[in-house]
């Protein structure tokens, strides 16, 4: 019965989803007021608790909720500026002349630098594929597959150093570190990075496709894959995986293209309208917000003297919230979002906006941003309500009184995942990324939720909680190309909602071939 009970909160969250075809922000308050009432009525848990709990998951919940918030600021900013209609244009000249390769520099290269930056692809880059001549279908979901095999390298590697705060706070210490959590990534990121490039070319011309371009995707993946072996290795470049892996991919296609005898640009396929764009805008303006991002967060992550200090030390916790007394660290002057935002605010004397359109920036990002950022952060507060169920608010280390009341939700489906797969966990803990990917829309909400039962179950099978919690972190970010809200995202920026049902069903093909593919390796290599 009390697995059932601590189960309920995800069982609405997938009825919402699926039966009453909610948002994930809807089912996500759904989700949050049952286990609420579940942790309250059942597991022993006061309302402090509760409240505490909720504030605690929602601060926690800042690496990715305010990153979506100022993402959303600069990308609309770039939007009312012209500037990204000025890099779509340049895009569209892009390996005109090899299909195969245009689909991997844009979706994998161009889409990874750009969800590492905080860029959202499945908003950019959809009407650059129409532009291109690719049909709606394909518009959709070759942005949505592109970033996967790095979707936990994501916004500046937040989902990867979410998952490293909270395994420390599950050790107690420090001693977990971003290099270790990488180097558990590395061998499905390079494997992966292959596939999804075979799974894009195949939903374009099928089996033709791979044939014509499975040496492109081969290229891609060993790229990805040996330079997320270096980075990983090296604690502050773990944030920049993404970031050097979409790079990668680029001038490894472009040198491609080249010994190939391929044009890497080709411009004559630019429309009147499109040269009159070209010539309103440098290319090197229009690229700024970015441009000044990135030189910023390599300055901050390449100085190993400088990435200690922001990441390590400097850590502004906001204490006084959670239940347990614990401190909540924020590395505000570290962490993606301030820069995102300082870039914007700097860019501005280059793209020069007119006040109206400064308006129109603010008043279309009050209108985008508010469901996207509940979303993101609803489902981390599910996750700490779960985590600290029926903890004791009396509770001293020097008393003789117990630390949780009753065993908390998290607990309870720990135990019971213990017994029921036993030593074929990791094998399925890919499987429960993809899903807890699809419940939440995003790989760190999935970390922030299901994370702490993923370090427990493995814990109580004796298996190494790292490597497990990676294979559910990996899983969660394959989960990206079915997430209802990303595809709906992709189609609703190409006037087209309505079309992702059309394609949602090979993208979940995919994501089961990927995942099943994931955990092979988690189980033969990683774990």
């Amino acid at each position: 019965m009390n697995v059932f009970l601590a189960l309920l909160p995800i069982l609405a969250i997938l009825i919402m989803l699926l039966v009453f075809k909610k948002s994930a922000d809807i089912s996500g308050i759904v989700g949050w007021i049952v286990v609420c009432v579940v942790a309250v009525a059942f597991f022993s848990t006061s309302l402090e608790v509760v409240a505490r709990s909720t504030v605690a998951g929602l601060v926690k919940s800042f690496s990715i909720s305010l990153m979506v918030a100022v993402s959303l600021l600069q990308t609309t900013f770039m939007e009312k500026t012209g500037a990204l209609k000025r890099i779509t244009v340049f895009l569209k000249t892009v390996s005109n002349g090899n299909k195969a390769i245009q689909i991997l520099l844009i979706n994998i290269g161009f889409g990874s630098v750009m969800v590492a930056v905080g860029a959202t692809p499945v908003s950019i880059l959809p009407p650059i594929m129409v532009a291109m001549g690719y049909g709606t279908g394909a518009a959709i979901i070759l942005p949505a597959i592109g970033y996967n095999s790095l979707c936990t390298y994501a916004l500046l590697g937040a989902p990867v150093v979410v998952l490293v705060d909270m395994a420390n706070k599950f050790v107690g210490g420090n001693s977990v570190t971003l290099s270790q959590v990488g180097m558990a990534f590395t061998p499905m990121v390079a494997v992966v990075s292959v596939l999804i490039g075979f799974c894009m070319l195949w939903y374009v011309d099928k089996w033709q496709g791979i044939k014509k371009g499975w040496l492109p995707c081969v290229l891609s993946g060993v790229a990805i894959g040996a330079v997320s072996a270096i980075s990983s290795r090296i604690d502050n470049l773990v944030p920049l995986t993404g970031f050097l892996c979409g790079l990668a991919v680029i001038a490894v296609l472009a040198l491609f293209l080249k010994l190939t005898g391929h044009r890497f640009i080709d411009k004559s396929i630019l429309s009147e309208s499109e040269i009159a764009c070209e010539k309103s805008l440098p290319l090197w303006k229009a690229f700024m917000p970015w441009i000044l991002l990135i030189v910023v967060v390599l300055f901050l992550n390449l100085n190993k003297g400088i990435f200690n200090t922001l990441y390590y030390k400097w850590l502004f916790p906001i204490k006084g919230i959670s239940a347990d007394g614990s401190g909540i660290a924020t590395r505000f002057v570290w962490n993606a979002y301030t820069w995102v935002l300082v870039s914007t605010i700097v860019s501005i004397p280059f793209l020069k906006p007119t006040k109206q359109q400064l308006k129109d920036t603010l008043k279309v990002w009050w209108k985008r941003a508010p469901r996207p950022v509940l979303a993101a952060a609803v489902y981390f507060a599910i996750g700490e309500v779960m985590n600290m169920s029926g903890y004791n608010m009396l509770y001293n280390a020097n008393h003789q009184l117990p630390k949780f009341l009753k065993s908390s939700m998290i607990k309870v489906l720990s135990d019971a995942s213990v017994q029921l797969f036993k030593s074929a966990y990791g094998f399925f803990v890919s499987f429960i990324g993809l899903i807890s990917g699809f419940l939440t829309g995003s790989a760190t909400s999935a970390i922030g939720m299901f994370g702490n039962y993923t370090m427990s179950t493995a814990k109580g099978l004796g298996a190494d909680i790292i490597a497990v919690t990676a294979a559910l972190a990996f899983g969660a970010g394959l989960a990206s190309m079915v997430s209802p809200a990303k595809l709906q995202n992709a189609s609703a920026s190409i006037d087209k909602i309505g079309e992702e049902n059309k394609v949602i069903r090979i993208a979940f093909v995919f994501s089961i071939i990927l995942t099943l593919v994931s955990s092979v390796i988690a189980v033969v290599i990683v774990l």
